[in-house]
């Protein structure tokens, strides 16, 4: 779909006529995060679901890798858009990590395009150092930092390959072996298992023009003005989902983020680290989310 001058990958879920839902996926990624299933239970909820690729994701308008002509402002921009180009008035928003940080933003610059906030792995901003290549922005929950020791996965360890050597994200068996490490590595005891991920990445791998560029130029997009204080002016319905396992961002995070946006609920998901939703806590997500 032409969205802000730019051809944006969309999907829907379910009849056009029942309450729309938009779902943001995280720093860096596609639209295929947002488990099929799960959209089609979502949808099943008497909802309309849409998920899309942010630009430099998936199918979406693809730039050079080091020169996005674009900023984390066009990336909230490109989510409005997405309603735009459906003739959209307004939709529930579902954030998982940055895509939760985008969901703020439009919560207040946009209050009349959300109906309801449900924000998945999400955090309270606040100034941030400008991105590198060498130094990812972990609080947009994007990659992974740099790192050579074991890491924890549920009862297990995985080894971080994530580490010393660089990836070479033209490989598809190197990127999805990389991408399946990250995963697992924010994880926890219900991440789904290796074959499952490698389908996933496998796919992602094989819909985006170039992954290289999806993880430098996002980095480059940066995060955008700190909102901390306008998060107070938030009157939707809002919903915080946080796992009890998130390292990316501790409890604080969300404990704050529902004290700042008024009425907000925290909902804690025991047994999740900083991942979109494992099958194993559907069930609560779903009724949290469709609660609205």
């Amino acid at each position: 779909m032409p969205v802000n001058g730019i051809e944006m990958c969309v999907e829907t879920f379910g009849e056009p006529t029942e309450p729309p839902m938009l779902l943001l996926a995280g720093d860096a990624s596609s639209m295929d995060w947002w488990d099929d299933e799960f959209c089609r239970r979502l949808a099943a909820g008497n909802r309309f679901v849409i998920r899309y690729d942010h630009r430099d994701t998936g199918r979406s308008t693809s730039y050079p890798a080091g020169a996005p002509d674009y900023s984390a402002a066009d990336l909230m921009h490109d989510a409005v858009g997405v309603l735009d180009a459906l003739r959209l008035p307004a939709a529930h928003l579902v954030g998982f990590s940055f895509g939760s940080a985008l969901a703020q933003r439009i919560a207040v610059h946009y209050p009349s395009r959300v109906l309801s906030l449900a924000l998945i792995a999400a955090a309270v901003d606040g100034p941030l150092a400008a991105p590198t290549p060498e130094s990812p922005l972990v609080a947009l929950g994007g990659p992974l930092p740099v790192s050579t020791s074991k890491i924890k996965v549920g009862v297990g360890t995985v080894e971080a390959r994530l580490a010393t050597e660089e990836t070479d994200w033209s490989n598809r068996r190197s990127a999805v072996s990389r991408m399946i490490d990250e995963v697992r590595a924010r994880g926890g005891p219900f991440t789904p298992g290796e074959s499952q991920l490698r389908r996933l990445a496998e796919r992602i791998f094989d819909r985006s023009a170039d992954l290289a560029a999806t993880r430098l130029n996002h980095q480059l997009a940066g995060y955008g003005p700190p909102i901390r204080d306008l998060l107070r002016t938030i009157e939707t319905p809002t919903v915080v989902l946080h796992g009890t396992l998130d390292q990316r961002f501790p409890a604080d995070h969300p404990e704050e983020l529902a004290r700042s946006i008024p009425g907000a609920r925290l909902v804690w998901l025991d047994g999740v680290g900083h991942e979109f939703p494992p099958r194993a806590v559907w069930g609560q997500v779903l009724n949290e989310i469709l609660a609205a």
